[in-house]
């Protein structure tokens, strides 16, 4: 059952946060072939776990590093996705003046980590086709939106038939620039006291890699069976 919210609330969990994404996305997304939901691991998985279940939609994981500045490794000056794509957080650089060789250094360190995640999480499972469907981006929040506009950007490439972004709480800055970029986008929360995604959970203890595992083979052994 999902319990009703008003405006402040924080959620239970990620699960409970991707029950209550996955009745607003259901009128519109549900039972269609052409749906496929990706999450930004490893937090986006447990949220669009439950989109993907609501929904009957394959589930697949999208992965994006983010290049934290590195005296502040939580505030993000920009991140990375697959095939070289790159975005940057411009306010950021420029307001820790951060030079063009750091930021390289630390591209270069989260790249060596994307590739083993991808490596860690598909195996020799292929990248599902996205060209012609419509793409549902899912994270447990955004602050700068920086990982989720490289996602974004680098789905964009594959040509798809539409891109919606669907988180559970974002600074109200970030979801509206994002709006934008996409199709469609749902930020359940986006508070004036924003300040961090964390804040919006009783339980933002991190999703482990053997959850990320778990989740993903739940749903690929569901959508057989659908």
């Amino acid at each position: 059952m999902i319990r009703s919210f008003q405006p402040d609330d924080r959620f239970l969990d990620r699960a409970e946060a991707g029950r209550a994404l996955a009745e607003l996305l259901a009128a519109k997304y549900a039972n269609r072939d052409d749906v496929i939901v990706l999450a930004l691991p490893r937090g986006g998985v447990p949220v669009a776990f439950e989109i993907a279940q609501e929904l009957k939609s394959p589930l697949d994981v999208f992965v994006v590093r983010k290049l934290g500045v590195p005296w502040h490794p939580e505030l993000a000056m920009g991140a990375i996705a697959g095939d070289g794509v790159e975005v940057l957080n411009g306010d950021v650089v420029t307001a820790y003046n951060i030079p063009p060789h750091v930021i390289r250094a630390v591209a270069e360190r989260e790249t060596e980590e994307l590739n083993r995640r991808l490596k860690q999480y598909r195996g020799d499972r292929p990248f599902p086709r996205l060209t012609g469907k419509t793409v549902i981006l899912v994270d447990d929040g955004l602050a700068t939106g920086s990982t989720m506009r490289a996602a974004v950007e680098a789905v964009h490439q594959e040509n798809p038939r539409a891109i919606v972004v669907a988180v559970p709480v974002a600074a109200v800055s970030t979801c509206h620039e994002l709006r934008a970029e996409v199709d469609d986008i749902i930020c359940l929360r986006t508070p004036m006291d924003f300040s961090a995604v964390g804040l919006w959970y009783d339980d933002f203890s991190q999703t482990t890699d053997e959850e990320v595992h778990q989740l993903l083979s739940e749903s690929l052994a569901a959508s057989t069976v659908h």
